[in-house]
């Protein structure tokens, strides 16, 4: 698939267990960025995990091979508008995917998971995995 991906944290958890169709489908993309938000929610579980050092090992090795998006004032405007959006609609989402949401129409690309919730989403571009 070409075109420019955000990619969300249960995709990259997927692939991280080497999950053969997760591994295919990011394999298979054009341009792939990371949003922030989804490296903390990597090194949450991580650092709650069985394995802590061996994990947040892993995130810290693939933050190097990764191409990664801040929030920015863009950004919280663009989380304002879509919460206020689903708060209307009686649709609300958990607040880092509003954020992951936001970042991926920011920038113009199509976010990349397993979520149906973001479908809610007005605006944005989805493929599930």
């Amino acid at each position: 698939m070409t075109g420019r991906y955000l990619v969300d944290t249960n995709v990259i958890i997927a692939a991280l267990k080497e999950e053969e169709d997760a591994v295919r489908q990011l394999n298979a993309l054009g341009e792939v960025f990371v949003s922030s938000i989804v490296i903390g929610e990597l090194y949450f579980g991580a650092v709650k995990s069985e394995h802590p050092t061996a994990n947040v090992q892993r995130i810290d090795q693939l933050c190097e091979r990764i191409a990664l998006l801040c929030c920015d004032q863009d950004t919280a405007r663009a989380y304002g508008e879509i919460k206020a959006a689903l708060r209307a609609l009686g649709r609300p989402i958990p607040e880092n995917d509003i954020w992951i949401a936001a970042t991926a129409i920011q920038h113009g690309l199509t976010l990349i998971t397993r979520d149906a919730h973001f479908e809610s989403v007005a605006g944005l571009s989805l493929t599930r995995s």
